[in-house]
């Protein structure tokens, strides 16, 4: 049992707390130990997909940041459940860790919307809207996305991060019932942070599984492998995200009292959770199903294997890794990444120019 207050002077809550003794270490490090490695592979092939002048690499490695960003405040978070919801650092690492929670939420939602946009101009739209579709646009618009969430952030720096219960237990951004303030910012996390991006995310989708039905030149294999993959990302994305954001809508409208408070802790703190998966699915998602990461994977695992062969004869060549990294430099420029990676030969790569008639199976201009 664990007595939470939502603040200094107002209402103490007595709210049974153990899920966040019995289910949250589990879950924290299991996104720990998946999520720490598989997203450090991640953005080292974004930063490839950057390197070939693929705009959607700087849109990965501004995902894979926030989600290295977030996992870098687990091991807090683990030791706060563990000590039975105690924070036993200052108080402004209590509101650092609270924001890389929360926000890391937000910014992913965002580039995940902006990935799902540029794979629909990439299908839908190859030779119109190229000017969107560039390293600069794409900086841009990350930058646009970044600043947004920092700024939204300075909103909990106004607000106390710690409060001290009943048990005298330091108690990091929980508070129960909600305080007045925290309504109004759920709000806007509710329809901006996550209910536009949503709306963005599924018609882009939808856009990039109309074009695909309506080429010709695609086999139906083809048409069917990008449909699951549409179709898997879109289930995790609401999986993650939806009942954590359905719940917060629930608290933001009705908790005010302990009792409703009680009620509704295990659900929501169990939807919390579900957000912190996201981790560990964005590399799997739109990072490892791709056919160039896997050709990238056997040219570093290659590289490896030669500096450990090297090493253990006592010669320290450098030219073989130095030739897989020119081999894999040329076999990654203008290659199909991610999502769309297992779409028909005829489809246009996302490097294409914007000028020039359209090619054969690829869908036409509306």
């Amino acid at each position: 049992m664990g007595n939470i207050t939502a603040d200094n002077t107002s209402e103490s809550c007595t709210i049974d707390h153990t899920i966040h003794q019995t289910l949250a270490p589990v879950v924290y490090v299991a996104v720990l130990a998946l999520g720490l490695p598989a997203n450090c592979l991640s953005l080292y092939f974004g930063y490839l997909q950057v390197r070939a002048r693929n705009e959607l690499g700087v849109y990965l490695c501004s995902l894979t940041l926030a989600d290295l960003l977030y996992i870098s405040s687990l091991p807090l978070w683990l030791q706060y459940v563990l000590q039975h919801d105690h924070w036993a650092h200052g108080d402004l690492s209590c509101q650092l860790s609270g924001i890389l929670l929360y926000e890391n939420i937000y910014i992913s939602v965002g580039f995940l919307c902006c990935i799902s946009v540029d794979r629909y101009l990439a299908v839908a739209h190859p030779f119109r809207f190229h000017q969107f579709r560039t390293l600069k646009a794409a900086a841009t618009v990350s930058a646009i996305v970044w600043v947004k969430e920092l700024l939204a952030s300075v909103y909990f720096l106004l607000h106390q991060g710690v409060v001290e219960d009943q048990d005298r237990h330091r108690v990091c951004f929980e508070h129960y019932p909600l305080a007045a303030w925290q309504r109004g910012i759920n709000y806007y996390r509710f329809l901006v942070g996550f209910l536009f991006p949503l709306g963005l995310l599924l018609a882009a989708y939808q856009g990039v599984l109309r074009a695909v039905r309506r080429s010709h030149g695609t086999q139906q294999g083809r048409k069917a492998q990008v449909q699951r993959l549409v179709l898997s990302t879109v289930l995790i994305f609401l999986a993650c995200f939806l009942p954590y954001h359905v719940l917060l809508l629930v608290r933001s409208i009705w908790e005010a009292s302990c009792e409703f408070a009680s009620r509704i802790f295990n659900a929501y703190h169990f939807s919390l959770l579900l957000t912190s998966l996201n981790c560990v699915a964005d590399p799997v998602l739109y990072c490892f199903v791709s056919e160039t990461t896997h050709r990238d994977l056997a040219r570093l695992r290659g590289a490896c294997r030669t500096l450990l062969a090297c090493s253990r004869a006592g010669a320290g060549d450098a030219r073989t890794p130095g030739a897989s990294e020119a081999s894999r430099k040329s076999g990654t420029q203008g290659e199909e990444p991610e999502l769309l990676a297992r779409l028909h030969a005829a489809l246009p790569a996302p490097d294409a120019p914007a000028g020039g008639g359209s090619p054969m199976g690829a869908p036409h201009e509306a």
